[in-house]
């Protein structure tokens, strides 16, 4: 029986919630799913400049494990560059020690210590939690 899987730590969501080839209507266009852990593979490693031990200790995962999530990432990212796929950034096993939530209204991300009942900016009451 393998161990359970730790949990990635992600210190802060995407600002958007994916990409799209110019001039294609999303509703034509495939997803490729890239995880939470993967993008924040590509932003530790391409975006911050560590080296895969040093983002491997951020995230709390083992060496091994980040370049297996970091490949996993790239290989998405090509494919929908490769392919005119959009990307979509969702999902995972991740945790991270702030609440993450995206408006409904006005589409803003709200980040917070605490559970939030209603949007930072407009004051709407629907936020949709991403973690």
């Amino acid at each position: 029986m393998p161990r359970p899987k730790r949990k990635r730590f992600i210190e802060s969501p995407p600002k958007v919630d994916g990409f799209k080839p110019f001039g294609v209507p999303m509703g034509s266009l495939e997803p490729v799913i890239l995880l939470f852990e993967e993008y924040e593979a590509m932003r530790l490693t391409d975006y911050e400049g560590l080296n895969q031990e040093e983002a491997a200790l951020k995230m709390n995962v083992s060496r091994p494990t980040f370049t297996r999530i970091y490949e996993r990432a790239r290989q998405n990212v090509a494919k929908a560059f490769v392919e005119g796929k959009a990307i979509l950034i969702e999902g995972g096993d991740f945790h991270s020690d702030d609440h993450w939530y995206k408006c409904t209204q006005c589409q803003k991300l709200n980040i917070s210590k605490q559970a939030l009942q209603g949007c930072n900016y407009c004051q709407a009451p629907d936020l949709r939690e991403l973690n």
